[in-house]
């Protein structure tokens, strides 16, 4: 054998380890259940307009558990940025484990991939939560059909959503 066809070989056994890794990665997420061992860090990614609005309604209904919380904003956002100052300065904060909360902007895609990456790679496990806008009632945005495969726990708020995806969870209206 070539060293040309023992480097495409190995490269090729390399893609396909790397494969299987995303896989359990990804199927094994939702065995994990946050808040069961202690506190649970979460980064929580802001987009403007009615996206903070419905994650900090979310956020205002999480136990004090889920601290502390970091925030993604988007530089011109000065009102978001506002708003979650004011909200964190009313909340406690105790210490934890690791998970992304989104809910729709494009912005959380490459975070939710970073996050991923870090449990492919073997460095810590974390949690992908994405709530779907209550404003989607028949499809997906663009960031759910693009995070659905691979978060831990999806939610939407509506039914015809949940029959459309299976693996979604239905609680109703949750923001």
């Amino acid at each position: 054998m070539s060293v040309v066809e023992g480097a495409v070989l190995a490269l090729l056994l390399l893609c396909v380890l790397f494969i299987i890794r995303v896989f359990v990665v990804v199927k094994t997420g939702s065995q994990f259940k946050p808040g069961t061992r202690g506190p649970v860090s979460v980064l929580v990614v802001v987009g403007s307009g009615g996206h903070t609005t419905e994650i900090l309604r979310l956020m205002d209904s999480l136990s004090s558990a889920y601290s502390p919380r970091h925030y993604v904003i988007a530089d011109t956002d000065r009102m978001s940025e506002e708003k979650i100052c004011s909200f964190e300065n009313s909340r406690p904060h105790p210490n934890s484990k690791s998970q992304v909360l989104c809910n729709g902007p494009g912005t959380c895609v490459p975070l939710c991939v970073a996050g991923l990456l870090l449990g492919i790679l073997g460095m810590k496990k974390v949690l992908i939560v994405y709530v779907e806008s209550i404003c989607r009632v028949q499809t997906l945005s663009l960031t759910g059909r693009i995070l659905y495969p691979v978060s831990d726990y999806f939610f939407v708020q509506w039914s015809s959503l949940r029959d459309k995806y299976p693996r979604s969870i239905f609680l109703g209206r949750i923001v």
